[in-house]
């Protein structure tokens, strides 16, 4: 729409009532304009701020489409109509709009005062609306005899993904995902007795990881540059003996390390340990000293679960896995699903240490775990990995 000089009048009278509050003079003004078959967005959209302070619902929602078909971010037209829908009792339709305002909002670097105040209605509309919505819907619910705590797990899981309380985590594994396997963050532990062996073993593991803690080099960097890794952007922890490693098997391979070790790779006969020639298992200690913050990541694959074994565990020792946010106590095992994001905290005053390992998703049978296996093989053989597989 392009506007004529003869239009001018018609617009400076009108943007004069509308800034000074003058609803019924701006929306005559603004009518005219709009009548001209001219009109931009902008100006439909002032023609239903106009009308909403006048009160007049409908019409101000038809002003505020007119100008949204011109463009769908028009900030003022997005807010009445939010709020006009909001008036009407269309809840859902009102909460999406509102959440349209806030996204417009965020793309503008400065709003008249008006917008400014329109938004935090917004934000506070939006509010309010997801806390009637979840009152009414657990209202339901428990005259239906839902109980928090005692109802399905995945069920409360679904309830507070839908109003808010909980955000939603899904598997993002940077190189294969298998579809198919369920977004667990941490398996029960009631669903992996083979675990009971790895736990009574605690203070004989920690009593062999303790025998090489002083010596030199006996760690090393987790996260290490290389000049042709790409699967890790750099961070703060990249050659950083803050999160270091001491591996027994390595890129599926034992190393040196395993014969001074008896007692921890006794215990590990009991594990259904991931194998990927070339890849996995992965079997290592893990030390993360005093202050150190492992940032948010994914691994590579959905189709392993690493397992911890805690074996030195100061205070204010945190994990989270999505969700769900841990700490660590000695001699208490878990087991994770590293494609979902997650990251690690040491805010104690001494170094903690773990014992690491992967195993294969238990909803994988034998013949998919061998196809997994071979079809990881072969890219590998194909073009060899540049980065670890976490």
């Amino acid at each position: 729409m392009q506007w004529l000089p003869s239009d001018r009048p018609i617009l400076e009278a009108a943007m004069a009532a509308f800034r000074a509050g003058d609803w019924p003079s701006a929306k005559a003004r603004l009518e005219e304009a709009t009548a001209t078959g001219r009109a931009d967005a902008g100006a439909h959209a002032l023609l239903a701020t106009a009308l909403w302070n006048l009160h007049e619902t409908d019409p101000a929602l038809d002003a505020a489409n007119r100008a949204l078909q011109r463009d769908p971010r028009q900030l003022r037209a997005l807010l009445v109509k939010a709020e006009a829908l909001a008036a009407k009792g269309e809840r859902r339709e009102a909460n999406a709009h509102f959440g349209l305002v806030e996204a417009a909002a965020a793309g503008h670097p400065s709003l008249a005062p008006d917008l400014v105040a329109g938004v935090a209605r917004t934000r506070a509309r939006r509010e309010q609306l997801k806390t009637d919505l979840e009152g009414f819907v657990r209202s339901e619910l428990a005259d239906a005899g839902y109980r928090e705590g005692k109802a399905p797990e995945r069920f409360t899981h679904a309830l507070e993904v839908l109003t808010g309380r909980r955000k939603l985590y899904v598997q993002q594994p940077r190189f294969l995902y298998y579809p198919g396997l369920p977004d667990v963050e941490f398996y029960p532990r009631e669903a992996t007795p083979w675990m009971d062996a790895v736990e009574d073993a605690t203070d004989a593991v920690a009593a062999e990881v303790m025998n090489v803690i002083d010596e030199d080099k006996a760690f090393e960097p987790y996260v290490q540059s290389k000049d042709d890794m790409i699967t890790r952007a750099p961070s703060k922890l990249t050659d950083n003996m803050d999160w270091s490693s001491y591996y027994l098997w390595k890129d599926g391979r034992e190393t040196e390390n395993v014969a001074r070790f008896r007692d921890t790779m006794a215990v590990m006969d009991a594990a259904p340990l991931c194998h990927v020639n070339g890849r996995s298992p992965l079997i290592n200690f893990s030390q993360l000293k005093p202050g150190a913050h492992i940032t948010p990541h994914t691994g590579v694959v959905n189709t392993r679960l690493l397992c911890h074994l805690p074996l030195v565990v100061p205070p204010n020792c945190v994990f989270r896995v999505g969700n769900q946010t841990r700490t660590w106590e000695k001699g208490k095992a878990w087991m994770f699903n590293d494609s979902i994001e997650h990251e690690a905290w040491n805010r104690s005053d001494s170094t903690r240490i773990v014992l690491i390992f992967d195993v294969w998703r238990p909803e994988l049978d034998e013949e998919e775990r061998r196809l997994i296996s071979t079809l990881l093989q072969s890219m590998d053989a194909y073009a060899p990995p540049t980065g670890s597989w976490d």
